[in-house]
């Protein structure tokens, strides 16, 4: 993921303040799936994994890689999370997708493993990445699950936009 086209502006600056209201969890999210589409990643937000965790946004990368991004905009959530690790078992890298104005100090200790976890700064129009997450690639048969399943849902929502009584149609419900 090196080469992601860079941001010129505020939001690589360290931040120490209190997250602001105004930049909720979906507009980090809006923000880190237009970085990410600049760069040929594409993604789906609230992704289930098998293990019964729900990743805020997992994509796939040009390469086929699976990342999974964990979206944090309170200081009190990001402290309070200790489900976070079990994503690691289902991508190839691994990012904390916070807003502009969360201190992001915490990141930085060894409970929050920077050295496998990369950090996105994000607002609603646009990301940045101010820590690359290393690569940790999956065993392949993993890879194409996550990927098959990923395809799968993405076709669903998909078919949903264009006919939402689809599903209903197919089902009898």
């Amino acid at each position: 993921m090196t080469g992601l086209a860079p941001r010129i502006d505020s939001l690589s600056a360290p931040a120490t303040g209190p997250a602001s209201a105004a930049c909720p969890a979906g507009d980090v999210a809006r923000g880190i799936m237009r970085l990410f589409a600049r760069n040929n990643i594409w993604c789906v937000s609230e992704m289930a994994l098998r293990n019964g965790r729900r990743a805020d946004l997992m994509g796939i990368d040009a390469k086929g890689l699976v990342v999974i991004v964990e979206i944090k905009v309170a200081r009190g959530d990001l402290l309070g999370d200790a489900k976070w690790p079990d994503y690691l078992d289902y991508c190839d890298r691994f990012f904390w997708g916070v807003p502009p104005g969360l201190d992001r100090t915490p990141l930085e200790s060894e409970g929050y493993r920077p050295d496998c976890c990369g950090v996105i700064v994000a607002d609603a129009y646009d990301g940045e990445i101010v820590r690359p997450a290393p690569l940790a690639p999956l065993a392949a048969a993993r890879r194409k699950v996550q990927v098959e399943a990923l395809a799968r849902v993405a076709m669903r929502r998909h078919t949903a936009l264009i006919d939402p009584d689809c599903g209903t149609v197919l089902t009898g419900a």
